[in-house]
């Protein structure tokens, strides 16, 4: 295999305006990749830069950012190091807290528009899949690393995946590239280690194309994830109230394969991950709750909770914040989200008179009636809540844009009869948007 081509084939739909970062260890895998990207912005005056992640987690690694600007300079190439602090708890491993670390400190170091090159290659990919099915993974699990995907302010790219660790050694050699080992990838201790030194040699021993036929397997499961989300995204839409909360009672009316697909979408929109036990007691603890309950589910820090036959996923990172007074213009933020009053000739929200300096926000203010324009006559604000179906949980957090101790607007919901513009007149455009 030419590696360079085989590099080009998978780098060809970037532009020569794009620049990289590669993430550069040291060791074979990323010393292979510095190479070929060097040639690369050679060839195409492409900007390339590399970063090297120090973990501070062994003796033999402290020589190795030396290492890695020796090699970088000797292509051309600009490299910085990044420290960072792998912190360790209990039943955290060292492998996945080492990694949250470099991943995060590479996002950081991107620019906007920047691509980031990882030296991930087939072997890896094999071992990515295997560790999968152990832990019992779905397609999305078994559909091990795509090649790009969306990461930080740009996209991770791995343009070896295709390449086999023989392989790049081969064409190191060949290239007389000096790279770094690392004494912990002999530490059967660790997960991947364990497949790599015991498990993969005899397998790609009795068949040599083992690792290609997992990396087809984990393509074939990627299309499936494909089609499940295009599925899920066809189904969501119709089961969403205004509020975003998933219909407890258009899920039932979903077969439980596909009830599952997106619910898990839905969840996972909201950046939340859960295991297939986790699936299980959304369903059975919430949505099969008996209809006076009041029940919620934890998933690590967040809180799912039903009510009015519906399943939240309250944002409860983000906390109110009273504004003693508003300019015109401005974005003005509240803790749970923003808001901007604009002067409009015609369209507006809020009538001309009001003065956005004698404007404030507030919250849970006892006592107050509102009367919504386009509503007859006025009621109390508990009983509006209910009518609205906002939760008992959420309504401490609905802003409440005041004159005085008059209620002018629930941001979000209703704007007072009493403070509506009639057609034509000028007024005040009021943009609110919830975090």
């Amino acid at each position: 295999m030419d590696l360079y081509a085989e590099f080009c084939r998978h780098t060809d739909a970037l532009t020569p305006k794009q620049p990289l970062l590669v993430a550069f260890s040291g060791g074979l895998d990323s010393t292979v990749l510095l190479a070929l990207a060097a040639r690369q912005a050679r060839e195409q005056s492409r900007v390339v830069r590399a970063l090297h992640i120090a973990h501070g987690l062994q003796t033999a690694a402290e020589d190795w950012p030396a290492h890695c600007a020796r090699v970088a300079a000797s292509f051309g190439i600009p490299c910085q190091t990044a420290r960072v602090l792998v912190e360790l708890g209990p039943r955290i491993s060292l492998e996945a807290a080492a990694r949250e670390a470099r991943y995060a400190a590479l996002a950081e170091a991107m620019q906007p528009g920047e691509i980031l090159l990882t030296g991930h290659h087939l072997d890896d990919q094999a071992e990515t899949l295997l560790l999968a099915l152990k832990r019992g993974a779905g397609v999305a699990g078994l559909s091990a690393m795509p090649v790009h995907k969306p990461f930080g302010p740009g996209e991770q790219w791995r343009p070896l995946l295709a390449c086999s660790r023989q392989q790049l050694e081969a064409f190191a050699r060949e290239q007389g590239l000096q790279w770094v080992e690392d004494p912990s990838n002999a530490d059967d201790d660790f997960d991947r280690n364990f497949l790599r030194n015991r498990i993969l040699p005899p397998l790609l021993q009795q068949w040599p194309a083992f690792n290609r036929t997992l990396a087809r397997s984990a393509e074939l499961c990627a299309e499936q994830v494909e089609l499940a989300v295009e599925l899920a995204e066809a189904d969501l839409p119709g089961l969403l109230n205004s509020a975003g909360a998933l219909s407890v009672s258009g899920l039932q009316a979903l077969r439980r394969a596909r009830r599952h697909n997106v619910l898990r979408h839905w969840l996972q929109r909201h950046q939340i991950h859960c295991s297939r036990s986790q699936l299980q007691a959304i369903w059975q603890e919430l949505a099969l709750a008996r209809p006076d309950a009041d029940p919620e589910v934890r998933l690590g820090e967040r809180r799912i909770r039903r009510y009015q036959g519906s399943l939240y996923l309250p944002n409860e990172q983000a906390q109110p914040r009273s504004l003693a007074s508003l300019s015109a213009g401005e974005w003005l933020h509240c803790g749970v989200g923003r808001l901007r009053l604009s002067p409009v000739t015609d369209g507006g929200d809020l009538i001309a008179e009001l003065k956005p300096e004698q404007l404030h926000i507030a919250f849970q203010v006892p006592g107050l009636r509102a009367r919504p324009a386009g509503r007859v006559g006025s009621r109390p604000l508990k009983k509006l809540w209910q009518e609205y179906g906002i939760p008992p949980w959420q309504r401490p957090r609905i802003p409440l844009l005041m004159q005085g101790t008059e209620l002018v607007s629930a941001l979000g919901l209703f704007v007072c009869q009493a403070y509506t513009p009639e057609p034509g007149q000028p007024g005040w455009q009021l943009v609110w948007q919830a975090e």
